[in-house]
């Protein structure tokens, strides 16, 4: 695994036009994009067709397709292919949901605690696109629970690693997680 230190070199060169320090960084940070992205997965009934190679393979791609490729380090990278990666489940869950009208009842998105990562249980199509509505109307209320919540949901990051790259204190994305936990589940039917 590549240090901080050197991805930021990666990135500063990406910035300066070098395009293969775009594949050297693809390469360092490959595994780790494949634990998020499997965890993201996981999360997904088990007869879901989409594969953590492929999710890792479009989210990078956005980023690979965007004009500014301008991350400062790698939380910040990380922070971005996390909102890559909701964007291609979600695109995924609506071409899903075409497919197949209504499948699934809702399941329960959070357990009870502090970790977001491991304690999202099984997320069926209607539930994903449900948790997206709600996290569309909270952006409206309030950008920095969404970007909490990405960051946690969609990202894996630890409160720590999430209070980094926002620039707030951990107790901070702590109250930020519980209160827009609160907020999701009232605009999904009150189900956790």
């Amino acid at each position: 695994m590549m240090s901080q230190v050197d991805i930021t070199r990666l990135l500063v060169a990406i910035r300066d036009g070098d395009r293969g320090a775009e594949d050297d960084l693809y390469r360092a940070l490959y595994d780790e994009l494949r634990v998020i992205a499997h965890r993201q997965l996981g999360r997904y009934h088990p007869d879901t067709t989409l594969s953590t190679t492929a999710l890792v393979h479009e989210a990078y791609l956005k980023l690979a397709g965007a004009k500014h490729f301008d991350f400062v380090d790698r939380r910040h990278l990380l922070a971005t292919l996390a909102r890559a990666m909701r964007q291609v489940l979600v695109d995924y869950a609506r071409s899903k949901r075409t497919e197949k009208r209504g499948s699934g009842a809702p399941h329960t998105l959070f357990e009870e605690g502090e970790e977001m990562g491991p304690a999202l249980i099984t997320a069926e199509v209607e539930t994903l696109l449900a948790l997206e509505q709600a996290l569309e109307k909270l952006a409206v209320l309030d950008e920095r629970l969404v970007r909490v919540m990405e960051l946690r949901f969609y990202g894996g990051l630890s409160v720590e690693e999430v209070a980094e790259v926002l620039n707030v204190s951990p107790p901070t994305v702590k109250r930020d997680t519980r209160a827009a936990k609160a907020f999701i589940y009232s605009h999904m039917g009150g189900s956790n």
